[in-house]
């Protein structure tokens, strides 16, 4: 097998990161934008010692599961990686995928349902965030998303997967950035003044927060007239803000953040909590199923544990203890960003609740010093998962369960392995469908100590 080979060939699996599986002669093959049980004309595009990799070169024979993409963007933008499968099959793929994590990387034998739906599967996502550059000669204003593997921006108008609102300022941005005299950044000069437009719309109140991330530590008179006519053109639009990343890195946002007009905060509601949602809050992008989550926690909790004194770690804004707390005696809340327990405070002041209690802390520190046991350890850590000693901590401080909520099937299949090895056992595993078009799936696991 070599580079431009054309096979013919059938799917047989899907991957974890959203590719077809085909074997030629016991090699394996990833071939995009393909579904199991397709029958396809690839051309090889690359060779490794292990596996190669494939695009269609002609559908010979579709899969049933195939489905028409509802945006037209899809094969070249690259973030919806399952749109082209029937979304009932996009759920049983997922499946698959947290079921051969927990064999191949935990080594666990769990029978894993079919993931929770997502309540939308369009107009979902709530917080969008696209890199703004320029054409070389017209100084023609582009935002969109990264063609995959590229840095090159796709000029994006519609997506179907985020409130239409967004792409009305987005539109507006690009036809009025030049009026303004706002240029694009460009990442290899380092230059331009406009570098990624941030909004943050809530499922609640349709309130939208603009972010306009600038390349500079000082709004310039043109930049804020900009804002203004976001402000004023939009009555969605709650509030806009600046913010300052000078630093070449592919980080979005820097660490400071100015409200130009408006509020600095819109507010969301989950499970009847009020919440705020600033430009650098971290809160699921898809209220509507975040709220899934939530509720099958509580329900949980409540179900098993009345009057639970419970640890909510990693905790960002506290949203768990917030939703949880109704039905606890006692909530304890730990998050390391200040940012985020700072505005927890203002959120649970906001929702009068009396019984949580917020640590500006980073988790595992805190575990060490705390001597307090809980009926329920909530953990929900970044994508790389917990550490052995966060494990072997939340272990001690639990004397009843820890919920795992994970956005990663192949950490938390490392995690869930290990608790195992320190006698936990897993009860249950619930995927959620959060991320609706793409590979990635939301679990929370039931681990009783």
């Amino acid at each position: 097998m070599q580079v431009n080979d054309e096979l013919i060939v059938n799917i047989e699996k899907f991957s974890n990161l959203g590719l077809g599986i085909a074997k030629v002669d016991g090699c394996v093959v990833f071939v995009k934008d393909t579904c199991p049980d397709d029958k396809v004309k690839i051309k090889i595009t690359k060779v490794n010692k292990n596996y190669a990799t494939a695009k269609i070169a002609e559908i010979i024979t579709p899969s049933v599961h195939r489905a028409t993409p509802f945006c037209p963007m899809q094969k070249v933008c690259g973030a919806c990686q399952m749109q082209h499968i029937d979304y009932n099959y996009q759920l049983e793929l997922k499946r698959e995928i947290v079921q051969d994590a927990m064999r191949t990387i935990g080594n666990l034998d769990i029978k894993i349902p079919m993931p929770i739906q997502s309540p939308q599967t369009k107009a979902y996502r709530h917080k969008i965030q696209y890199p703004i550059s320029q054409t070389k000669v017209s100084k023609k204003i582009l935002a969109g998303y990264y063609k995959p593997q590229t840095h090159e921006i796709v000029n994006i108008k519609y997506c179907p997967i985020q409130p239409k609102i967004c792409d009305d300022i987005i539109d507006f941005v690009r036809a009025n950035a030049q009026l303004f005299k706002i240029s694009g950044y460009d990442e290899k000069t380092h230059s331009g003044e406009l570098r990624h437009v941030a909004i943050r719309t809530s499922a609640y109140s349709g309130e939208n927060l603009v972010t306009l991330v600038i390349n500079s530590q000082k709004i310039s008179t043109n930049m804020k007239d900009f804002a203004k006519s976001i402000y004023e053109n939009f009555e969605q639009v709650a509030g806009v803000c600046i913010n300052f990343n000078i630093k070449k890195t592919n980080v979005i946002l820097g660490n400071k953040t100015v409200c130009l007009f408006g509020k600095e905060f819109i507010t969301e509601k989950i499970l009847d909590k009020t919440f705020l949602i600033g430009t650098n809050t971290f809160f699921q992008v898809n209220p509507k199923s975040a709220e899934n989550i939530f509720d099958y926690v509580k329900e949980y909790i409540q179900n098993n544990y009345p009057q639970a004194t419970a640890l909510d770690a990693y905790a960002g804004v506290s949203s768990f203890g917030i939703c949880i707390s109704d039905i606890c005696k006692k909530v304890v809340s730990v998050e390391e960003n200040k940012s985020s327990t700072e505005l927890a405070h203002k959120i649970v002041e906001i929702n009068n609740i009396k019984n949580i209690e917020i640590h500006n802390m980073d988790a595992a520190k805190f575990f060490q010093q705390e001597k307090r046991k809980f009926d329920v350890v909530i953990l929900d850590p970044p994508r790389k998962g917990c550490s052995q000693l966060s494990l072997d901590e939340a272990i001690r401080l639990s004397k009843g369960s820890i919920v795992y909520v994970s956005c990663n099937p192949a950490t938390l299949a490392r995690d869930l392995k290990y608790l195992k090895t320190k006698g936990c056992k897993i009860k249950n595993l619930q995927p959620f469908d959060m991320f609706c078009h793409t590979y990635h799936i939301e679990n929370v696991a039931i681990i009783e100590v």
